[in-house]
């Protein structure tokens, strides 16, 4: 190999290790395997919520078969999540999806479960598994699937034609479980408490500092992806101690975003910005802050910069509440009900605060249209 194929190979070994590379693609992975699973677990959030006052108000009673019912149909795609993140994920890696499920559905098994609850020790071919539950968990199957990807070449490479449509899946079966069970699950359930125990730390050291740094930076963090990170640890807080605390703390900046969407909407002239602004406005009340990020915010800057700030007092009050969320949702007006518990009357100050401020400072300065004509004039 002559110098210049070397300094090459260097460059390119570099480039592979870059440390922002790397985090461009676990935050491309991230969002990837939970983005097309979002509105379902909303809606199952949503129903949760639903359920919560009906048994509050005692129009539903925790005893009879209805409340079971509505208990199963709410609860059933987080106790499956891992099914969900296998599909999402076999997609996501290339891998069959067949086969990414029916590993989920192996650890899932009733006889599965059982087993890992159990006080006995449990052993296969001889070694001792550490007992983990697999419901509503998230790192084990992507780890697993992960692994499908590369188990799925390798026989795809070594084995005869005759056999490979038959052997392929049930050899990354025998070896994948097992490789979960002694490897994947435990560090999984490590890894869950590690993340848990160290946001617990932060916020249990200051709920308002928390919530200012979360409230202020979450939408700053949706333009690069990284909001995508918090979403496994709210699903394990929730898994953990049966609530969240970060959720809430998103609230403050959606509105936020809502209330700068329709301050411009009524101050510009712009006909096409005033139609965008509504729209971006609307979709932010219901948790969904893209196109005014994307769409009116970010393009006119200074809206952007109200909004952090708006967002940052809204997170500080929900903190200081210490609002929850008893079930994964973004916040919005149609997952209000998921927030009902510990801090709720903070939570809809924080929500009204970060509408009321944005609406108000967005309204009052003066914003640059310029851009935005460049914008809507390409479009």
């Amino acid at each position: 190999m002559n110098k210049h194929e070397n300094t090459n190979g260097i460059i390119l070994l570099r480039s592979k290790l870059n440390p922002k590379r790397l985090l461009d693609s676990a935050i491309d992975v991230i969002s990837g395997l939970f983005l097309p699973i979002v509105n379902i677990l909303s809606a199952a959030g949503i129903m949760k919520g639903i359920l919560a006052i009906l048994l509050t108000t005692g129009v539903v009673i925790e005893a009879t078969g209805t409340f079971h019912i509505f208990y199963a149909i709410a609860d059933a795609c987080f106790y499956f999540l891992p099914v969900f993140l296998a599909i999402t994920a076999a997609k996501k890696f290339g891998t069959n999806v067949f086969t990414a499920v029916l590993i989920a559905l192996i650890l899932l098994s009733p006889r599965m479960i059982q087993l890992m609850q159990s006080k006995d020790e449990i052993v296969l071919l001889g070694i001792p598994i550490i007992p983990v539950t697999y419901f509503s968990s998230v790192i084990p199957i992507i780890l697993s699937i992960f692994l499908l990807k590369y188990t799925e070449t390798l026989l795809v490479k070594i084995l005869p034609e005759v056999i490979r449509d038959l052997f392929t899946p049930l050899l990354s079966i025998l070896i994948i479980v097992p490789v979960t069970l002694f490897l994947f699950g435990p560090i999984g359930a490590v890894v869950g408490d590690v993340m848990a125990n160290g946001y617990s730390s932060v916020y249990n050291w200051s709920p308002i500092l928390a919530g200012i740094v979360i409230g202020g930076l979450i939408q700053l963090m949706v333009i690069f992806g990284f909001h995508w990170s918090l979403v496994p640890m709210a699903i394990n807080n929730i898994v953990l101690y049966g609530s969240d605390t970060i959720l809430p703390l998103f609230a403050g900046a959606a509105f936020a975003q809502a209330g700068a969407s329709f301050a411009v909407c009524l101050k510009t002239k712009n006909k096409k910005l005033k139609t965008i602004s509504f729209s971006a406005g609307i979709s932010s009340l219901f948790g969904i802050t893209e196109p005014a990020l994307f769409g009116v915010t970010l393009p006119l800057k200074r809206p952007l910069i109200i909004v952090c700030i708006a967002g940052a007092i809204a997170g500080g009050v929900a903190g200081a509440s210490g609002a929850t969320a008893m079930s994964f949702a973004f916040p919005g007006l149609a997952t209000i009900p998921v927030f009902l518990g510990q801090g709720f009357l903070g939570f809809l100050i924080a929500c009204a605060l970060g509408f009321t401020i944005s609406f108000i400072l967005t309204y009052l300065i003066k914003f640059d249209e310029r851009a935005m004509d460049k914008i809507l004039s390409n479009k």
